[in-house]
């Protein structure tokens, strides 16, 4: 192989996805020259050596094809200071870069590396400063030992990144004693990626080891995509699936170790039979057929069931001349509720638990503010939660009273020797005699029974949801299964208010709900269809509409009150597609704006985004959405700020947080759920066949408080409305309160 050496001049092209780079290596002396191959997110300025061969591609003509890579210390001051102000080592960006080599010369680096304490000779540099230095430039060290390690075993350089943001100095030495643990305990990382590793390491096909990651991994697998359990016979086809995908396998025939495939099923068993006695899995009947649970969740679905069921057998402390106080409370607030309405609010005050469901514009508020003004006049301490922050906000501001997330609720922090967990539970309970609970069609079970258990003995449960949208992002299907169990009072508010039936927001989406096809008419104010069949048109439309035409109609704020909804990820006017056309016209580049790179992704100053993961310690959650208010490259930090209840959160993000973010410009419509903004726009295509679902285009008309727009076929919307098959989620929570009570 060919070795060449310089400096990146120029990235190209970079896919956070798969690591290909396209980049331009500027040699002494030489002409630069472009090559391919995969690389983490690497930094201009950088000095490379790369070893490969030269190809032709039939389009961009000759390029260096990389297969192994390194980068190497710069030999000339000029070289040096780019690279230290590549923004590789956090705390030091162009001028300090400047300074170091104009003070330090070529030993800048083993200065940096062996002396950090002289790097305080220079001005603005301080103790914190030079160790903070120090360590960044070590953990680059450590970065590139574990993606030259890697590359032996074709991982992809972003990969090598996040397994050393989880492990850090302890990465090596797991890699080579497990590899497996890295498809159980690292997010994004997959059985196909730990097997490639353990193969080339010489792992044997059949080990035990092997078997019961890919066990692990189906259950996880299975837990995304919202079951709680699995039955046998499933887990068994998904493992036998993986275990012998041609990935998996290898390109030479496993039937050369192995005397078939029939040896599998006994290893599969035995594993499964193992994980069982040491209480990692739990195997129950169910009608003759096993099914499978991962240890939390067979804990959560028997622990949310028996808890549940207590608080339905036990009658709360009884409420004298309660219909009387409702009567007067109607009366001072000039209120008519609905009979529904009336029928939740004394279903709620005779009741341990009660669930309130409905759509939009059917008076689920208006039943929580004559509750909590009935429990006030009694005395009672009430409590507000909802699954995310944003519907915490929007609950605060419908009562006027104090509302937090569940997470905040149970107090959710650091303990030492602990990590991190709930503070409230069974032993230390919320001190609340009525806890109504806002948006529960979107807690999945592990949350729900953590906030059982903090519910404390006669305090009132109120579970207030629309049963028709999304269900949970995580395992589970909570407000579905209590309500379907027929053991927990319900009542469903059907009745749309005079006020409401002036929304064709509102009007629409219960006629989609129906399995109506929405009224559309240019007279309407507040719900438009824009006609569109070409997909790249639709997408040029949308970008219209946020830019210039919705400002321009109602002086909408295109950043602050348009908020893009899309069904899916990719495809022309999928959410990654839309959120790079977006910004490129609502944030443009300009000299002012500081940009950093992540993964391929621009992000710039003012750029909207989103928090895609819990990160407790940050006290920020997954489907968070803000605006960077500063990037600083000489710190490696970006600040995201976000708007809380009362005021507005700033978040530092260290540079190699970054992959928690992404823009949000447009969101998909999973992840908006329990938000509400000014107006949505949302397209309808065909290209979105897989998931053109009734629930879905409920659940993204119902985020709109002032205007929806679709832009779309009539033949789209027609599919999805009448698509109300409700995607099969294994769940026994149903059955389980059944038969508790």
């Amino acid at each position: 192989m060919e070795i060449l050496e310089g400096i990146l001049e120029r990235i190209t092209f970079y896919s956070s996805e798969t690591s290909y780079m396209i980049g331009r290596l500027g040699r002494q002396g030489k002409d630069n020259i472009t090559f391919v191959g995969y690389f983490p997110s690497l930094h201009e300025g950088e000095n490379l050596r790369l070893k490969g061969e030269w190809k032709v591609h039939p389009r961009y003509g000759r390029q260096f094809q990389v297969k192994e890579w390194e980068t190497i210390v710069p030999t000339t001051r000029k070289g040096l200071e780019r690279f230290l102000a590549s923004g590789l080592i956090k705390g030091v960006g162009t001028h300090t870069a400047h300074l170091l080599v104009t003070h330090f010369g070529l030993e800048a680096l083993e200065i940096i590396e062996k002396n950090p304490q002289r790097l305080q000779e220079i001005s603005g540099i301080g103790p914190k400063k030079a160790a903070l230095i120090h360590q960044s430039y070590e953990q680059h060290k450590e970065i590139k030992e574990v993606m030259i390690f890697l590359q032996n075993f074709d991982i992809s350089p972003s990969l090598a990144v996040r397994l050393f943001r989880h492990y850090g100095s302890r990465t090596l030495p797991l890699l080579k004693e497990n590899p497996y643990l890295l498809a159980e305990e690292v997010f994004g990382i997959g059985f196909i990626t730990a097997d490639k590793i353990a193969r080339k390491m010489g792992l044997p096909f059949n080990s035990p080891q092997r078997v019961r990651a890919a066990i692990y991994f189906v259950l996880n697998q299975a837990a995304d995509e919202g079951h709680v359990y699995l039955p046998a016979r499933e887990i068994n086809e998904k493992v036998l699936e993986l275990l012998f995908t041609r990935e998996a396998s290898g390109q030479d025939s496993f039937f050369q170790e192995l005397s078939g495939q029939e040896v599998f099923p006994e290893l599969i068993l035995s594993q499964l039979e193992e994980l069982a006695r040491t209480r990692l899995i739990f195997i129950e009947d169910n009608q003759g057929e096993e099914i499978i649970y991962s240890a939390p969740f067979y804990f959560a679905e028997k622990g949310s069931a028996s808890r549940l069921s207590s608080l339905v057998k036990t009658e709360p402390v009884s409420l004298p001349d309660e219909e009387i106080v409702i009567r007067e409370i109607l009366q001072k607030e000039k209120l008519a509720l609905a009979p529904e309405q009336v029928a939740a609010v004394k279903g709620a005050c005779r009741n341990g638990v009660m669930v309130i469901t409905g759509g939009p514009g059917t008076g689920k508020t208006t039943a929580i503010r004559v509750l909590m003004e009935l429990f006030r006049r009694y005395g009672l301490k009430i409590m507000l939660g909802a699954s995310t922050g944003r519907a915490a906000k929007r609950m605060a501001e419908a009562t006027g009273r104090e509302a937090k997330t569940i997470h905040r609720l149970l107090e959710y922090s650091y303990v030492e020797g602990e990590g991190f967990r709930f503070q409230r539970g069974e032993d230390n309970p919320l001190p609340a005699q009525v806890l109504i609970i806002d948006e529960v069609s979107m807690v999945d079970l592990l949350l729900f029974y953590n906030l059982l258990k903090a519910v404390p003995a006669g305090c009132r449960l109120i579970l207030v949801g629309d049963v028709d949208q999304l269900p949970s992002v995580g395992a589970g299907n909570v407000l579905r299964d209590v309500i379907s169990s027929g053991v927990v009072p319900c009542v469903r508010l059907s009745t749309i208010f005079r006020q409401a039936q002036e929304s064709m927001i509102v009007v629409n989406a219960h006629r989609v709900n129906r399995g109506e096809f929405p009224i559309i008419n240019r007279k309407q104010k507040d719900f438009f269809f824009i006609k569109e069949e070409n997909p790249e048109k639709v997408a040029i439309t949308i970008v219209e509409l946020c830019r210039e035409r919705l400002p321009q109609f109602a002086s909408f704020d295109a950043l602050e009150e348009i908020q893009v909804l899309t069904p899916m990820r990719r495809t022309q006017v999928g959410v990654e597609r839309l959120n790079q056309l977006l910004q490129q016209e609502l944030n443009p580049p300009a000299r002012h704006k500081t940009e950093v790179v992540n993964g391929g992704v621009t992000f710039r100053l003012g750029d909207k985004v989103m928090q895609i993961r819990n990160n407790y310690e940050k006290e920020i959650f997954n489907g968070d959405m803000g605006r960077i208010t500063r990037i600083d490259p000489e710190e490696g930090e970006i600040i995201v700020s976000y708007p809380d209840l009362y005021s507005v959160q700033e978040v530092s993000y260290d540079f190699a947080e970054m992959d928690d973010l992404v823009l949000s410009y447009a969101v998909s419509v999973h992840k908006s759920q329990g938000s509400e903004y000014p107006v949505i726009i949302m397209p309808v295509v065909t290209q979105h066949y897989v998931l053109l679902q009734r629930n879905l285009l409920y659940t993204g008309i119902t985020r709109a408080k002032k205007m929806v727009v679709l832009v779309g076929t009539p033949k789209a919307i027609a599919i999805a409305v009448g698509n109300n098959k409700v995607e099969k989620r294994y769940s026994h929570l149903s059955h389980r309160l059944k038969e508790l009570c």
